[in-house]
């Protein structure tokens, strides 16, 4: 996930690790410089604090580096050098590789790790009879799986938004089609429609044939309208144009039958909130554009009722009918929108013939 990526590039490319490194060997250096004893102490000591920060300034996140690290702070305290900010050497790396690790490669290594850095406790607390070193290894392996939990929690936060993000970019990119076909598809099919209707009267009725092809002039224009509208909006060059709802239904119930097919309404839908409106409004034209492209009918009926505090709309035609095979988009797009707002749709042939969409939706 390019999300994922760029966030845990970011966190290994951060100035803390450096100022970090910058701290233990420095203050490996100061925290030894003061020990009286016949070898160069300070020198060994920040020569192991320096090989010990390698991996922490090049942001590594294999296990090798936890294991290189572990290696040499256990080297540190095995020596019985002084106490200092090489405790954090370990921790700190620890963080950045279960930032970027997933957690079944995390733990073991990490427990290698840390097993490594522990023993150096123990074996410097049995050479000087010092219990100490047994409550600092205690200690110490506790902080590194402290440091572990809190870059997997990172990790987990960072990819859980990652997946949200993406997830908001899939279901804009399905709303788009959706918003496509409904609006495109409806205008192709009434196209088509008008067209085949101008072709069968062009030669003996004119004037019929002439508002077939004015329907249609008008139909392409709030096609090509609403495609430039959804594009404009995937190029980021507007907002989403307002929604439809009821109060245009009666348009487009007007160019449906300006297309050929009788269009009954029976009821009303009454008041509905505009979220109601805009899904019922594309129930009615997605199912009346199914009826121009597929049914073969002549008459078809938009019937609204009331169940309760529910609202009803069937759309049924006098069509072929017949079972769906496939829902496509079409219908696909009308069951996730009305699932949406908590209703339930219907849609397959009718018992006495026809074809017929029936969406409950809540009032």
């Amino acid at each position: 996930m390019a999300h994922l990526t760029a966030e845990l590039t970011r966190v290994h490319r951060a100035w803390w690790p450096w100022a970090l490194a910058l701290v233990i060997v420095l203050g490996t250096w100061g925290s030894n410089r003061e020990l009286v004893v016949e070898r160069p102490v300070a020198r060994i000591a920040v020569l192991i604090a320096v090989l010990a920060v390698i991996p922490l300034l090049l942001g590594a996140s294999h296990h090798i580096s936890l294991v290189f690290t572990g290696l040499w702070t256990g080297f540190y305290f095995a020596g019985s050098f002084a106490d200092g900010p090489m405790y954090l050497a370990l921790p700190a790396l620890t963080y950045l590789y279960a930032s970027s690790t997933a957690p079944r490669r995390l733990v073991p290594w990490t427990v290698v790790a840390a097993g490594l850095a522990a023993s150096g406790f123990v074996g410097g607390a049995l050479r000087d009879s010092d219990h100490r070193g047994f409550w600092q290894a205690a200690g110490f392996l506790a902080i590194t799986a402290a440091a572990g939990a809190v870059g997997a929690a990172l990790r987990s936060r960072t990819e859980a938004a990652a997946e949200r993000g993406e997830r908001a970019a899939t279901e804009e990119r399905l709303r788009m089609a959706q918003d496509l076909h409904d609006g495109v598809g409806h205008g192709l099919a009434v196209i088509a429609m008008q067209a085949g209707a101008a072709l069968h009267v062009l030669d003996q009725d004119p004037e019929r044939a002439r508002a077939s092809l004015e329907a249609i002039r008008a139909t392409s224009k709030e096609s090509l309208d609403a495609l430039r509208s959804e594009l404009a909006v995937m190029s980021g060059a507007a907002l989403r144009r307002p929604a439809v709802g009821l109060a245009e239904l009666p348009a487009l119930l007007d160019r449906v039958r300006a297309a050929g097919l009788r269009v009954d309404v029976v009821g009303s839908p009454g008041e509905v909130a505009d979220e109601v409106g805009e899904v019922a409004y594309v129930v009615v034209q997605e199912a009346l554009t199914n009826v121009l492209r597929h049914a073969g009918a002549g008459a078809v009926s938009v019937e609204w009722g009331r169940q309760g505090d529910r609202l009803v709309l069937a759309v049924r035609d006098d069509g072929r009918g017949g079972a769906v095979q496939d829902e496509g988009m079409g219908i696909g797009g009308m069951r996730a929108r009305v699932a949406r707002l908590g209703g339930s749709l219907w849609v397959g042939p009718r018992a006495g013939g026809g074809f017929e969409v029936v969406a409950e939706l809540p009032a």
